[in-house]
């Protein structure tokens, strides 16, 4: 498709003797369509150019030499550069490129050749499966498929926390009191009150907390019998946990967690050892980072290893088995002194340049609930499995009410009450805070997922009603030229460019106010043109751009691991 930025960059370029790759990477697509189709900001020229922004605005104005075949207008707004596009040629430009590649549209090739690795959901193995567990499932799941849809090889991998002390807690819980709990029958649920018991027992006494100490230690050295259980408390969780993947249509490429690098970590030890500055320290075996950052510890007072070690021998397998160029982990802000850490000392393990500046963690908000923050070891969790199934029956009750004749009841309430709880995690920013609220997360007006999912429905029924969908050649480009219909369009032409920011940003909610300013336009458009009855050409273009807006909406929401009902 025509690229209206690049052909701006490079008249732009022609005239400051500036990289063109680097004045597009500046030009801003505005929200207000008053100010033009693009704008570029001339205060990001400033300090190299030594004037004023207007001013460099009215010389690259002046000698500017762009075709207006493409551009018909160019104005000065401050510092700004406001360039307004020939819309007959945008319109006949997405539409014959939709027209090409139609379910396919917005792919692109800018990732073909790159790895890159996602860490991401990754929940504790005999623990619930709770909601502040989402936004990491959901948010990894978005930016692998975005990733992929883009080119990239992507590789998704799900981090179980299966290692550490809560085991060795575990281990001593189930030694304790295991005759007592039915864990055969309802794994999760039995083996959180051994936690939650074994845990208070730990506040209470000292000598018990060492017990599980020493258990995790057993487990590290290969005892048998902490072995057997401690698979067993795997594989029971691992089918808890597949029941909620299978409601989100989670996959993963990996199921290694940390326990998969108990044997790799003693290449890390000898690495760091060989460096000369694995240091003890009060009886543990530490890497100091300077005055500024706490030293990460790499083996604890009674010789075994910790969360930053497995991470330090995970990103040395990645990095030979799938030679990334990014390696992304999803996770909490509460652990961003965590990944400061690891990605300082994997400095230390002789690895490529390339290993340790694809290194990036993604943050995101807690999920708290109203009465403050959730903990396993207090007991106060909702688990999403819970969440998920209420918000399909919240729907139900919804699809009851309003259309209680519609078939497939039950596979739409799916649909929806997935969707909406899916939207709603993805609709901010992700470094913002949830506060969980069954009323916020649960409705269904206004710019929530069920909104998409039902434009997308309008756009089905509409074109089920006209028992056709138009070829492209019998179309015509001009009766697209109202307000409406070029706001369509110019939303549709920002496809591949939004998918774009979502991994320059590593942030899908780019992806979702697309999808809602995608619906909005088009309400607007079928608000202000009369789709069916017209004569038979304008019939069969706004057909055409109605299907263009329902497959669109579709494969976005699809990117954002939400499926579309075809009818509501």
């Amino acid at each position: 498709m025509l690229n209206f930025k690049e052909k701006i960059a490079e008249a732009i370029s022609k005239t400051v003797n500036i990289n063109k790759e680097e004045l597009e990477s500046y030009i801003e697509v505005p929200k207000d369509t008053s100010m033009g189709d693009y704008a570029f900001p001339c205060f990001k020229l400033a300090k190299e150019l030594r004037k004023a922004p207007p001013a460099i605005a009215s010389d690259i104005k002046e000698n500017l030499e762009i075709d207006d075949k493409y551009i018909n207008k160019v104005e000065i707004v401050g510092g700004y550069l406001n360039f307004f596009v020939n819309n007959s040629i945008l319109v006949e430009e997405v539409l014959q490129e939709f027209e090409n590649r139609n379910e396919n549209y917005g792919t692109s090739n800018i990732g073909e050749g790159k790895n890159i690795v996602i860490d991401y959901s990754s929940p504790n193995i005999a623990k619930p499966f709770h909601i502040g567990h989402l936004r990491s499932t959901v948010i990894g799941g978005a930016l692998y498929n975005i990733y992929k849809y883009l080119g990239y090889n992507v590789i998704g991998i799900n981090h179980l926390g299966d290692y550490g002390t809560q085991f060795g807690k575990l281990i001593e819980g189930y030694k304790r009191w295991g005759e007592e709990y039915n864990i055969e029958a309802n794994p999760i649920d039995e083996l959180t009150k051994i936690y939650v018991r074994i845990n208070n027992l730990c506040k209470e006494d000292e000598s018990v907390l060492e017990e599980c100490r020493n258990n995790f230690k057993k487990l590290e050295d290969g005892d048998k019998y902490c072995t057997e259980i401690w698979s067993k408390f795997r594989s029971l969780s691992l089918k808890e946990f597949q029941r909620v993947y299978d409601l989100l249509g989670s996959k993963f490429d990996s199921w290694n967690g940390e326990a998969f690098y108990s044997d790799k970590m003693g290449e890390v030890v000898k690495k760091l050892e060989e460096t000369g500055k694995l240091v003890e320290s009060e009886g543990a075996r530490i890497i100091g980072l300077g005055e500024n950052t706490a030293p990460c510890i790499i083996g604890k007072t009674n010789g075994s290893t910790t969360y930053a070690t497995r991470d330090l021998a995970a990103i040395l397998y990645r990095a030979r088995n799938y030679n990334f160029d990014k390696a992304l982990y999803v996770t909490s802000y509460e652990q961003v002194l965590h990944f400061k850490q690891v990605f300082e000392v994997a400095k230390l393990l002789n690895l490529d340049e390339k290993y340790i500046n694809g290194l990036e963690h993604v943050p995101f908000g807690m999920v708290r609930l109203k009465e403050g923050k959730m903990s396993t070891r207090e007991g106060n969790i909702i688990k999403l499995e819970d969440l998920l199934n209420e918000a399909i029956t919240r729907a139900l009750k919804v699809i009851e009410e309003k259309n209680p004749d519609l078939e497939e009841k039950e596979e739409v309430a799916k649909k929806v009450g997935i969707g909406a709880v899916i939207f709603n995690d993805l609709s901010n920013s992700r470094i913002k805070d949830e506060i969980f609220d069954w009323d916020t997360m649960l409705n269904f007006q206004g710019e929530t997922g069920p909104y998409i999912q039902y434009i997308y429905v309008r756009t089905k029924s509409v074109i089920e009603k006209a028992g056709y969908l138009p070829k492209y050649e019998d179309i015509n480009i001009d009766i697209l030229t109202d307000c409406s219909s070029i706001n369509v369009i110019k939303t549709i032409s920002n496809f591949e460019e939004v998918l774009k920011q979502v991994v320059q940003k590593n942030e899908p909610s780019i992806l979702s106010r697309y999808l809602i300013d995608l619906s909005q336009s088009f309400s607007s458009f079928y608000n202000s043109n009369k789709i069916i009855g017209e004569d038979k050409e304008k019939q069969d273009t706004r057909l055409y751009l109605t299907n263009a807006v329902g497959t669109i909406l579709k494969t976005g929401a699809g990117l954002l691991g939400i499926e579309m009902p075809s009818r509501m």
